[in-house]
């Protein structure tokens, strides 16, 4: 698989000037967790499960979670695990072949087995769980199940820890939270892909929900935790994790769009209106600021719920041509030893040392991303998307 798959060779040629790696779920630990990008939730009772996740896959989704806990009903755990079972167990048998990495959600620890042991030779499509309301008393026995079912089946499976306990919220036990998540996660470190934030959790807490208008970091109690969540999680010295973006709850809202972007876009001069239209309609001032904000604040990738969210997030994801120039100079041997330069676009300061760790996340986004055309933006990406 690949991000842009989808696009026909030509229009890929046209949009970068370095293409997106292939990848598969045997890849490398640290190309798999940049890889995941909008990772699309599903509850696990849909009906053609299987024939979702194969349209899912062909669109351009290279993540999927199948959720068991907070999407289904109580009730409706039993359904959703036979359903599961049998939807896994029918894609195998099809090959699996254009099936995005999959992941389950689970509730408790006690799942994993289980449902490793009813998939049987299906586990072969699964790359790990999703557990749900981590803290270091709660996840460990999450993650000694995940490792106990990984040497049974000799499959490598991974742990994504959700972040969304009451105790990382407060203030008064959010440090030791952390800590022990840390602690936690730091033994586990070869199973853990991801630490994925929930929200939406948070923001229950206080009985808080943010409108279409807002991002995450609107919200100061949630931006507070986030903030805490990078200083302490996912730091750039070796011992950090990858954090992926909150999810945005949103979508086909009536919003203002970004109209002057098309405006000013050759690459949309002279196409069909209804194309014009499309990407209007398709386009979230919202879930887009919040997309740029996630980067800028050390995350990366997101959690979705809607099909609509993932090209936005992959569109943005792409390193810009500037970026990579930038990356390059700063990395090149002959400078390891520091030093300041002036870009190649002559319109910032590259200091080799201080810059250095944004510029390796950054070729590592450029490897599973892409690198776009000089003359090449995010309104252009998006639009082939639609497009296509």
């Amino acid at each position: 698989m690949r991000h842009f798959g989808q696009m026909a060779p030509e229009v890929r040629k046209r949009l970068f000037h370095q293409e997106p790696c292939s990848f598969t779920a045997d890849s490398p630990a640290r190309l798999l967790s940049a890889a995941l990008g909008a990772t699309l939730y599903s509850p696990a009772t849909r009906p053609n499960l299987a024939g979702d996740i194969l349209k899912q896959g062909a669109r351009g989704v290279v993540s999927m979670v199948l959720c068991l806990e907070d999407s289904i009903d109580d009730a409706e755990v039993p359904f959703g695990e036979a359903n599961l079972v049998r939807h896994l167990t029918d894609l195998a048998e099809r090959s699996g072949d254009g099936v995005p990495l999959l992941f389950v959600r689970v509730r408790t620890p006690e799942q994993i087995p289980d449902l490793v042991r009813r998939l049987g030779p299906a586990v072969r499509l699964l790359s790990g769980f999703v557990l749900p309301k981590f803290t270091e008393e709660r996840g460990v026995p999450f993650l000694e199940a995940l490792t106990a079912a990984e040497a049974a089946t000799g499959r490598r499976l991974f742990a994504m820890p959700v972040l969304e306990s009451p105790d990382l919220l407060y203030r008064e036990s959010r440090v030791q939270t952390l800590e022990g998540i840390f602690r936690a996660v730091d033994k586990y470190r070869d199973r853990v892909l991801a630490l994925r934030l929930g929200v939406t959790d948070f923001c229950s807490s206080y009985g808080l929900r943010r409108g279409p208008d807002m991002t995450a970091y609107d919200v100061q109690i949630v931006a507070s935790v986030i903030a805490d969540v990078v200083n302490m999680l996912a730091r750039a010295d070796g011992t950090g994790f990858t954090v992926t973006g909150p999810v945005w709850e949103y979508f086909r809202v009536q919003e203002r769009m970004f109209k002057p972007q098309l405006r000013q876009s050759p690459f949309l001069e002279g196409q069909a209106v209804e194309l014009r239209q499309k990407l209007i309609e398709h386009s979230m001032d919202g879930l887009l600021r919040e997309i740029s904000l996630d980067r800028a604040n050390g995350l990366l990738g997101k959690t979705c719920i809607h099909p609509s969210h993932v090209l936005p997030v992959h569109a943005l994801s792409v390193v810009s041509h500037e970026e990579f120039s930038d990356a390059q100079d700063i990395l090149r041997p002959e400078r390891c030893g520091g030093g300041v330069m002036r870009s190649a676009y002559t319109n910032k300061m590259n200091e080799v040392k201080p810059h250095r760790a944004w510029a390796e996340r950054t070729l590592l986004r450029a490897e599973v991303f892409g690198v776009a055309n000089e003359d090449i933006g995010f309104v252009e990406l998006l639009a082939a998307g639609l497009s296509d």
